[in-house]
């Protein structure tokens, strides 16, 4: 019996920041002044700037506070968008085009967000920015591509996201303040913006950050060794789950798998916090049928492998779910012997 080993690993010593590096950090002030001024006018950023972060003591506290309060404010222009999309998508090919438009339409797009509190990606990285300039801390605007479940990628695509680095401590963190702030839900009679502030994209793991963002400017991603385009686009499906629990894949580099039938597969899972075993689970889906399944687990601190055998040909979308949620996604084609 041969042993094809899918392995999923955590991160060892990153140079940038982690969210860690905050960990005696409470954020309840921040939040709760975040949340006092829920509603405030955009008119006077300057006015809003200092309303959010004058009686905080730290940088991370009182981006934290911009941050919670962008995340919680400000709906998503899913139209605008599109629309965006569209024009990008036109100009491509002539990046010198691209870049004038890009230039002169997010001033347009600001406009806009300070107007109806509505906006896209760029817009939410653009009010971070603003607003963190402000309050005196570094922070940019950083354009790549997005990637989800939903948002399928080839080597065609065009860059369609935007998000946040910001220095903190003469450190750069990463954040999403879009992806915080809530969801696009597509319904029959159009599409449909549902808020939910999700903290998980807050100074996020620079090597989980890179499984769903890739920036145009590589050194954004803040790793030493960065995946190349093509291994981002054919990674496996991580979701945004995995970025509050801590776990995520960094080998196989392409989601597709495929074995003969009664190989074993073994998934190495690597998390922050200890995993109950008893709570790790594969989800095989094929024709349609779904079933959960215990798999044999080996466990060497927060490492665990985990290992299944095929006993049946096909396409099996694998999940890997901890603790009732999701967290990655694989495809594995069993063949015949």
């Amino acid at each position: 019996m041969r042993f094809i080993i899918i392995a999923l690993f955590l991160v060892g010593t990153l140079v940038y920041g982690q969210r860690s590096d905050f960990e005696d950090i409470d954020f309840t002030k921040a939040d709760s002044i975040a949340a006092y001024y829920s509603g405030a006018s955009l008119k006077n950023l300057p006015v809003l700037t200092h309303n959010l972060t004058a009686d905080l003591p730290t940088d991370v506290e009182r981006f934290r506070a911009i941050y919670t309060w962008v995340g919680t404010n400000i709906e998503n222009d899913y139209n605008s968008y599109i629309k965006t999309r569209k024009k990008r998508k036109k100009l491509s090919k002539n990046q010198e085009a691209l870049t004038a438009w890009n230039n002169s339409f997010t001033p347009k797009v600001f406009e806009n967000l300070l107007k109806y509190k509505k906006t896209a990606c760029t817009g939410y990285a653009y009010l971070i920015r603003e607003l963190a300039s402000l309050a005196d801390i570094n922070c940019k605007i950083i354009n790549g591509y997005g990637r989800t479940a939903t948002l399928i990628l080839d080597e065609n695509s065009i860059p369609n996201h935007s998000w946040n680095t910001v220095e903190l401590n003469g450190k750069w963190y990463l954040c999403d303040p879009t992806w915080s702030a809530g969801r696009i839900v597509i319904e029959e009679d159009g599409p449909r913006f549902e808020s939910g502030y999700f903290d998980g994209y807050f100074l996020a793991e620079p090597e989980l950050f890179i499984r769903t963002h890739y920036p145009l400017e590589i050194s954004a991603s803040l790793l030493e060794n960065p995946p190349t385009l093509d291994d981002f686009i054919e990674g496996p499906v991580v979701y945004k789950e995995a970025f509050s629990a801590g776990i995520f894949p960094i080998e196989p580099k392409k989601m597709h798998a495929e074995i003969v039938k009664t190989e074993s597969i073994s998934f190495h899972l690597t998390s922050i916090q200890p995993v109950d075993t008893e709570n790790l689970v594969l989800v095989l889906n094929t024709g349609g049928s779904s079933k959960d399944l215990q798999p044999k687990i080996t466990q060497n601190g927060n490492n665990y492998i985990v290992q299944h055998i095929f006993d049946k040909s096909g396409r099996y979308d694998v999940h890997i779910k901890v603790d009732d949620t999701i967290m990655a996604t694989y495809v594995v084609r069993v063949k015949r012997k």
